[in-house]
């Protein structure tokens, strides 16, 4: 059973995670997160939760454990942590300042005089029209959102920038970017559709306003239309609002006498056009903005509880793995020759990592050489669910020797699960880093572990700790 290629966390899991990843992937490590402050957040998470608990609710467990450590001791972290996306601020701001436009347009014709053809809203009808077809085409295009939406999704992201000195929250940041881009897009549009229905509705209400203090006359005029053309075009732009308010257009002997010029000033009221100019700002603009703004913030509160983050990268996989043969003793036999301090605590180190806590190394006394058919220096603790032969790569493999003690340790712990662990640190030493020869030594212990029914792991054990860390991954997820 292998990781799943991503996870779902909440927003707030979701930025610690991401914050804790930055820190335990930085390289140089970063020294304000140590190794021991890795395994002590494992150990809290691990007593924190069940044993059964999902590897995703473990790693959110985990890293919030790891942000009270960080956050006292990184100022950026704290600011990190705390940046938030102000959505009642920038709604409020963005709805009063739309509405204050609308509100503010001083008239919708020169001198209380209505030209039918060309007041302003038909302006604003036709931007919204276009902004929905361009919503329409750009995913079909495959076209993320416009420049300002980008621009206004990237005003409250955490900025890289200023953190450029700090490298590890600088990747955070840009790893964040990516993360949010969904959610915060979405926030955007959010702003966006209501901010653009708070306009439509100030131009309404100053429709009404002004309307009531002010006599508005209607009438059009034209170089090229007949009465005819004009009556066509009305009944066509206002046929919605006449449906849904029942206010009839006059037909077009009607509106040929409500044709102005230099000498025919206008003179019909203007009272039932300004209803279905109304009519048709709430139809076009504030109904489908309003439907979009519901939209956007139900993906947003999607979104925000189930955040998708990609987890196909080698820190994601060494904590979402299924570990089932790393739970218990993880028995150390070395051949020959007792493993070297360094070895031991790296492999301890790369283990305790690898199997979030539930795995314990314990190392057994150097099998003499000669010595791989005595039971008493081959035989594994009862509950060792991995056995680990460790042996020098730049030893050559021999089926009398190494052979039979893997006959032997496979009769003496049939249930455990068998590696030869093949050390090239010794090897690199002594004969430098010669790709072929390496490949061919590695190839003959392949052939002695194959010939036994044994897993064989060459691994440099004086490699860093992320690279053991991943050899074993790969290795037990094989």
């Amino acid at each position: 059973m292998k990781a799943p290629a991503s996870i779902t966390l909440d927003e707030r899991s979701a930025r610690q995670v991401l914050l804790l990843r930055a820190y335990e992937s930085a390289d140089p490590p970063d020294p304000a997160w140590t190794a021991e402050d890795r395994d002590w957040a494992t150990r809290v998470a691990r007593a924190s939760l069940p044993e059964d608990a999902a590897p995703a609710r473990f790693i959110a467990e985990r890293a919030r454990h790891a942000m009270q450590r960080l956050a006292p001791r990184e100022t950026a972290v704290r600011a990190a942590l705390a940046a938030r996306f102000a959505g009642r601020a920038w709604v409020i701001v963005t709805v009063l300042l739309g509405f204050a436009i609308g509100l503010a347009v001083d008239h919708i014709g020169p001198a209380q005089r209505i030209n039918l053809l060309a007041p302003p809203i038909w302006a604003l009808v036709a931007w919204n029209l276009l902004v929905y077809l361009a919503l329409i085409v750009a995913p079909l295009r495959g076209k993320g959102p416009g420049r300002f939406r980008r621009w206004l999704r990237a005003s409250w992201q955490p900025k890289g920038g200023r953190w450029g000195r700090h490298a590890t929250l600088a990747r955070f940041a840009l790893d964040w970017a990516r993360v949010a881009a969904p959610l915060d897009g979405a926030r955007a549009a959010l702003v966006l559709h209501l901010g653009s229905a708070a306009l439509a509705l100030g131009v309404v209400c100053s429709l009404y306003v002004r309307g009531l203090v002010l006599d508005y006359l209607a009438g059009w005029e034209s170089t090229f239309l007949s009465a005819g053309a004009v009556h066509a075009l009305l009944a066509t732009l206002l046929a919605p609002a006449s449906a849904v308010t029942g206010i009839a257009l006059p037909d077009a002997t009607a509106l040929a006498a409500m044709q102005i010029g230099p000498a025919q000033p206008a003179q019909a009221s203007a009272a039932p056009w300004l209803h279905l100019y109304a009519a048709t700002l709430v139809l076009f603009i504030i109904g489908p903005r309003l439907l979009l703004a519901a939209l956007a913030r139900l993906q947003s509160w999607r979104l925000q509880r189930r955040l998708p983050l990609a987890a196909d990268d080698a820190w994601f996989k060494q904590w979402l793995q299924p570990r089932r043969g790393l739970t218990g003793t993880v028995w150390l036999l070395p051949h020959a020759a007792p493993a070297s301090a360094a070895a031991a605590l790296a492999l301890q180190d790369a283990l305790q990592a690898t199997s979030q806590g539930r795995a314990r190394l314990q190392a057994a006394p150097p099998v003499p050489y000669g010595d791989e058919a005595e039971p008493g220096s081959t035989t594994p603790p009862p509950d060792a669910a991995l056995v680990l032969v460790l042996v020098d790569l730049a030893s050559t493999p021999e089926e009398e020797v190494h052979g039979r003690l893997l006959e032997r340790l496979a009769s003496s712990a049939p249930a455990s699960r068998r590696v030869l662990l093949a050390d090239e640190a010794g090897y690199r030493q002594r004969l430098g880093e010669d790709p072929a020869a390496l490949a061919a030594r590695r190839q003959a212990w392949q052939t002695l572990a194959d010939a036994h029914g044994t897993t064989l792991l060459a691994v440099d054990l004086g490699a860093p700790a992320a690279q053991l860390q991943e050899a074993l991954q790969r290795m037990l997820g094989s």
